[in-house]
């Protein structure tokens, strides 16, 4: 993990000592009170540089939605590169960076995150570029959004066993199921998603 500068070390420990004493984060208007600095510009690019050095994460539709890494109140998760929110895609391969949450987005032990493309489930709000996270299992009860994975291919769906398939039923009334006969070969189901976050640009 990189190191901060100095001055991008004032601002994460300003952003601890106010959530320490408030039990939040503190605005960016208060932030660049804190710094003595006009305007929000400045503010966000520090925070854009200690979100990139794996320091804090800024999570998007709220205005103190800073959480900070390696607090007690976060978690760090790995993101295992991308998903399709689309068609079954290449599966994703390598470790893109880590995602720090509050505990209560988790809901089981080794959970990962995965970046979603594609806008096959914009409709259960969940869009390009969101960050799903995901608790690892190999089964799946009707109705779960899973990532669930053919021949090497993933996608993230709603999971629905029929009688002789299983259907992987998209959130975009725009787009057709994906629908899996025993001849496309075995489904695996890879873990259940249990939450979204989304991250400021």
């Amino acid at each position: 993990m990189q190191q901060p500068t100095p001055r991008q070390q004032q601002v994460y420990d300003f952003i601890a000592d106010y959530q320490q004493q408030k039990g939040y984060a503190p605005s960016l208007q208060e932030i660049a009170a804190h710094l003595k600095i006009h305007g929000n510009l400045g503010v966000m690019r520090h925070l854009q540089a200690l979100e990139k050095k794996g320091l804090l994460h800024r999570t998007a539709g709220s205005s103190r939605g800073i959480v900070l890494c390696g607090q007690a109140q976060s978690l760090r998760l790995p993101v295992l590169g991308r998903v399709a929110a689309g068609n079954l895609s290449l599966a994703f391969e390598e470790l893109e960076g880590y995602l720090c949450v509050d505990p209560s987005l988790v809901h089981g032990e080794k959970s990962f995150a995965l970046r979603v493309k594609g806008d096959s489930m914009i409709e259960a709000q969940i869009a390009p570029g969101d960050l799903a996270i995901v608790r690892p299992q190999a089964s799946a009860d009707n109705g779960d959004i899973v990532v669930a994975m053919r021949n090497g291919e993933a996608t993230l769906k709603r999971f629905f066993r029929e009688k002789d398939h299983i259907r992987l039923q998209p959130a975009n009334s725009r787009l057709m199921p994906i629908l899996l006969y025993p001849a496309d070969g075995e489904v695996q189901i890879l873990g259940k998603v249990t939450a979204i976050v989304r991250t400021l640009a």
